[in-house]
């Protein structure tokens, strides 16, 4: 502003103290003026909508409207250059008013010189060039946490949010996002991880990677990863800045390849030990077929009989371990999921009806896909059958759920039996681990093969005492 003129506009009724105070700013050396004279409040806006000024005097007195009214309509009108206030006398309330809304300083005009009138402006000039760097550093940053794909929450000591990112807004669908009283916590899936979350955050005055259930307003579950920091304000008062990634996604990548991994590796144990278990039953087949002919007593010729039957009981239950593994043909033809389920439930019925358990069917937009038709019938049918066998008689509720969510086909099949513990659940899937006092434990493994050699993705979700959720995605 040294170097350049300082472009002021004056809005005084009085023109007497407009020239006056022109007079007061000519003789300041530092600085050069081109100033312009507004005669009344009209005028001053006309003025303010039409040209940029560096700077601008107001009068309290404009007729019937004040400066006050001034300083309100530069507000709303999204003016943001530096205004100085001219009182007659000095008025305290004016004056608060007057810097409550927006105004860099006042000046009462029986008391105005040169001076004064120099002080003021530099130190209103410097008070707006810093007010105007905040403006830019707050735009900057919250362009940066809105372009952010981490959420970005702030909230209280007492748990409210006070600000969220675009980004948060998407991952959780705050309702009433305006409100005061959103509650941090009420999105979490269970209050007890909330709390022990809050205990470790207030103990140690931040948390790294925590990771937890959270629920969106479709009351849809969220598998995230919570970083947090306490913060303070200007003022001193202590909030808290969380950053929130969804992981589910990742997790479930990292589950996907966890499985097939699992899966390939039980497939070459499988394989080592047939050919291990399978050579010396061989051994015990040809001995068998040397000693037999020259046993003459007949007791001796039944426990032979017993050998030769459990050995080839033991080479059945080793084929059908390979069996289990062997990557079969698979015949894809375009299919209707909503009628492969429909199939797979009415070769149930008779045990649902059996266990008189109430079937719920909740069909979303169908959808068409190239599958094995007698493969993924059969997947459907053993999670179906597990989901019923899980169920205590007359009190079970088998619901089935299909929806499209973004590339994938969705099928839920949901239980409230008695669900499975978690060290249970991370074996779920193994061949020969069952839960069934009468069951092999192939029916999981061979829906996990079949169910992969579609692309498709598994999910389980189960809580000992309220049921188990399989929940299939079939890409599109």
């Amino acid at each position: 502003m040294i170097n350049k003129a300082v472009k002021l506009l004056i809005v005084d009724d009085d023109e007497d103290d407009f020239y006056l105070t022109s007079e007061y700013l000519n003789e300041i050396p530092s600085k050069k003026f081109d100033i312009i004279w507004a005669s009344s409040f009209n005028e001053g806006i006309k003025h303010l909508s039409h040209t940029k000024f560096d700077l601008c005097f107001f009068d309290f007195r404009l007729g019937v409207r004040t400066g006050i009214d001034l300083l309100k309509a530069v507000s709303e009108m999204g003016i943001n250059t530096p205004v100085i206030l001219f009182t007659g006398k000095g008025d305290k309330q004016v004056d608060n008013e007057a810097m409550r809304l927006g105004a860099m300083d006042y000046l009462v005009k029986t008391d105005l010189d040169a001076e004064k009138l120099d002080r003021c402006i530099r130190y209103a000039l410097e008070r707006s060039e810093a007010v105007k760097r905040l403006r830019e550093n707050e735009t900057r940053l919250k362009s940066i946490f809105e372009q952010m794909k981490e959420a970005i929450v702030l909230k209280s000591t007492e748990g409210f949010i006070f600000y969220h990112n675009k980004t948060a807004y998407d991952l959780l669908g705050f309702e009433n996002s305006d409100s005061p009283n959103l509650s941090f916590r009420s999105f979490f899936a269970d209050t007890t991880d909330y709390l022990r979350f809050k205990q470790i955050l207030e103990a140690n005055n931040s948390i790294e990677n925590y990771e937890i259930w959270m629920v969106n307003r479709n009351t849809e579950r969220v598998l995230c990863s919570l970083s947090a920091s306490k913060q303070n304000d200007s003022e001193g008062n202590i909030y808290y800045l969380i950053v929130i990634q969804d992981i589910t996604s990742r997790k479930k990548l990292e589950r996907d390849r966890l499985l097939s991994e699992k899966s390939a590796s039980t497939a070459r144990l499988a394989r080592t030990l047939a050919h291990e278990v399978r050579n010396p039953l061989t051994n015990i087949h040809l001995s068998l077929d040397q000693l037999e002919p020259e046993l003459v007593d007949e007791d001796l010729k039944l426990f032979t009989d017993i050998i030769r039957r459990n050995s080839l009981r033991i080479n059945t239950l080793i084929t059908e371990l390979l069996e289990s593994f062997k990557p079969k043909e698979t015949i894809l033809t375009a299919v209707s999921i909503t009628e492969l389920i429909e199939k797979a439930l009415s070769e149930a019925l008779d045990r649902i009806n059996l266990k008189k358990i109430t079937l719920v069917k909740n069909f979303g937009e169908d959808c068409t896909l190239n599958l094995d038709q007698s493969k993924i019938k059969i997947a459907f049918l053993n999670l179906i059958i597990n989901a019923i066998e899980a169920m205590e008689a007359e009190k079970g509720i088998l619901t089935i759920l299909t929806s499209v969510q973004g590339s994938y086909f969705s099928v839920a099949i949901k239980d409230n039996g008695i669900g499975i513990s978690q060290e249970n659940l991370n074996r779920l899937f193994e061949p020969y681990f069952t839960l069934k006092t009468n069951g092999l434990g192939l029916g999981l493994a061979a829906t996990l093969t079949i169910l992969q050699s579609h692309n498709a993705r598994v999910e389980v979700d189960s809580q000992l005492g309220v049921g188990t959720t399989f929940t299939i995605a079939f890409p599109l």
